[in-house]
C-alpha cells in the first residue's frame, strides 16, 4: 500500500485540505489528534511525560495541562526534542497499525515520519495569512503565533522536500490542485 502524507506548517490549512479529501471519501490519519489521544490514554507516555516535565503536566483529573506543556516545549529546542522522543514513536506505531493510507503530519520531517511516506504533499500559505489563522483559531497574539511558526521547519524547506504542493493562499483553486495531484498519484 502506498502511503501519502499531507504536511505543512501551522496555519497553512492542512485541516481544510483534509476536510476536502474527506468529502472525496479519503480518510486521513491525523497525527495531532493521535498524539493528543495517546498522551491522554497511554500509561507509558503519561508516565514518561510526568517524569520529563513534572507531575503538574497533568491535572488532578489526569487531563493534560496544555499551558504547562507549551511552556516547557517553548523553553528550548532540547525540551521539544525530549517530548517528541516520547510521543512520536507511539504515534508512528499507532499509524502503522491503523491500516490507513493517508496521514496528516505538521512536523513530518522533524518527527522522522517522512520514512512512512511514498508521496509527500505540502500545504503552503503566506506567513501573514498563517499568522492571522493561528491568532483567530487559538486566540493568541501575533508574537505567540510567530513563535509557533518559528518552532517548525521553514515552509521553503518543507516545500523543497515534498513531492507536490497545494497553495492555500485564499485565492488558488484548492479543488483543482487536489484533483491534479490525485490524478498523478
Amino acid at each position: 500500500m502506498k502511503h501519502i502524507v499531507l504536511t505543512g506548517g501551522i496555519g497553512s490549512g492542512k485541516s481544510y485540505v483534509c476536510s476536502m479529501l474527506k468529502k472525496r471519501g479519503i480518510e486521513v490519519y491525523d497525527c495531532d489528534d493521535a498524539a493528543k489521544r495517546i498522551m491522554r490514554t497511554s500509561p507509558e507516555v503519561i508516565g514518561a511525560l510526568k517524569e520529563l516535565v513534572g507531575d503538574d503536566v497533568y491535572d488532578a483529573d489526569g487531563k493534560l495541562n496544555k499551558a504547562r506543556m507549551a511552556e516547557f516545549i517553548l523553553k528550548s529546542d532540547g525540551n521539544a526534542a525530549a517530548v517528541n522522543a516520547i510521543v512520536h514513536p507511539a504515534v508512528g506505531k499507532d499509524f502503522m497499525s491503523s491500516g490507513m493510507q493517508w496521514m496528516e503530519c505538521a512536523i513530518l520531517f522533524e518527527s522522522g515520519f517522512d520514512r512512512y511516506a511514498d508521496v509527500i504533499i505540502c500545504v503552503t500559505a503566506p506567513e501573514d495569512i498563517r499568522v492571522e489563522r493561528i491568532m483567530k483559531r487559538d486566540g493568541i497574539t501575533r508574537e505567540k503565533a510567530l513563535q509557533w511558526i518559528r518552532c517548525q521547519m521553514s515552509q521553503q524547506e518543507v516545500r523543497r522536500r515534498s513531492t507536490y504542493e497545494i497553495i492555500n493562499d485564499g485565492s488558488a483553486d484548492i479543488e483543482k490542485q487536489i484533483e491534479n495531484i490525485l490524478n498523478k498519484i
